[in-house]
């Protein structure tokens, strides 16, 4: 397993579409389409669609959680989160028990 990185919306789409990760981490805030364009390019897309994404944001929950629940991300989380918090839900997001993830 692999890890890749965007800095931006429209490099996110890309990457998925090219890598097609297990897993998304991602920020609301980002350039050249922010983290809402790239939940609804993700659904869009049916060989994406089944990526679970993690919203990970220091955007406001009142205002931001339920709607990226609703365009598609399996959990949303305020930074700074704590460790075991975001293992916990990329655990879950990956149907594996908390704490048998390989770690390197």
């Amino acid at each position: 397993m692999s890890t890749v990185y965007a800095s931006d919306g429209f490099s996110a789409v890309m990457m998925a579409q090219k890598e097609r990760p297990n897993l998304i981490i991602l920020d609301i805030g980002l350039p050249a389409g922010d983290g809402f364009v790239v939940l609804e390019r993700l659904q869009k897309n049916a060989a994406l669609a089944t990526i679970p994404v993690i919203v990970l944001t220091a955007r406001d929950p009142q205002t931001n959680k339920e709607r990226t629940l609703k365009a598609g991300a399996t959990a949303f989380l305020q930074k700074p989160a704590d460790n075991a918090e975001l293992l916990e839900a990329i655990s879950a997001a990956l149907d594996q028990p908390p704490g048998t993830m390989a770690q390197s």
